[in-house]
Parts: structure tokens; C-alpha cells; sequence
């Protein structure tokens, strides 16, 4: 038995207001819920997008909660690749320069597909890439 795909991508931040209008406004994730100071989620697709502040997560979990989850985080940027076709991803990088967003890297990969690379408010490395990278369909 192997897992059937990934339900959960989480990045953390130190700043959840800018996460928040970035992933919200920049790149049009529907947000389905936030805790302040600690956390904001996002829809993409049939996926969620977590984000999370590691000052708050790091802290072991209330004894009054309901949802005992362990603490964790991360220190450093982290990296998310959104998957995107071909055309998309000229529609995107059009749509990042519009917000004056740099695009680190721009290129076509070894085996085949393209990917741009470029940076959220906190400095996590995100990517739109065709799925072709790993060999999989749209």
C-alpha cells in the first residue's frame, strides 16, 4: 500500500499578512481559512496550501484543545512547485513581472518541460512547472 497523493503542502513564514494578500491576491488562491499570528490555508486545486508562522507552531499544543496536533516548523526558505502547462506558465510569468515579482530562473529541463522560479514576501523559493518534469500528465 502506498500513499494515493499529496493532501497537504505547508511553508512557513514569518510574516502572515503578506503571505496572505501574496498567495490571495498575486496568485489567486481561494484562502478557506486563518488563525492570526498563526496560520492561513488555501485551496490550489484539490490540494491545500499551508501557511504557517514557526513561532507559533513550534510551541507545543494546548492541553485545552480539540485538535492536539504536534508542534512543528522550519527555519530557512522552503520550496513549493505549482504545476502549470506550457502556456500557463507564460501567462504567469507575465502576470509576476505585472507585480514586479523577479524571476530567478526561466528554463527548459534536460528531459524535457519548463519551469520558472521565483520568490514569496518571506523568501520561500516557489516554481510553476510543467508535470513533464516528472514525467507525469497534466
Amino acid at each position: 500500500m502506498t500513499p494515493s497523493g499529496i493532501l497537504e503542502t505547508v511553508i512557513y513564514v514569518s510574516d502572515l499578512d503578506a503571505a496572505e494578500a501574496f498567495y490571495g491576491y498575486v496568485l489567486g488562491l481561494a484562502c478557506v481559512g486563518k488563525q492570526n499570528g498563526r496560520q492561513v490555508f488555501f485551496r490550489c486545486g484539490n490540494q491545500m496550501l499551508l501557511i504557517f508562522n514557526p513561532q507559533a507552531t513550534l510551541k507545543k499544543p494546548q492541553k485545552d484543545t480539540v485538535l492536539p496536533v504536534p508542534p512543528h516548523g522550519s527555519k530557512g526558505p522552503g520550496h513549493v512547485c505549482f504545476r502549470a502547462s506550457a502556456s500557463e506558465i507564460d501567462t504567469w510569468r507575465s502576470r509576476l513581472k505585472g507585480h514586479d515579482i523577479a524571476i530567478e530562473a526561466d528554463f527548459q529541463w534536460p528531459g524535457g518541460g519548463r519551469s520558472i522560479y521565483f520568490r514569496d514576501p518571506d523568501g520561500n523559493s516557489l516554481e510553476f512547472a510543467e508535470p513533464r518534469i516528472w514525467d507525469l500528465t497534466q
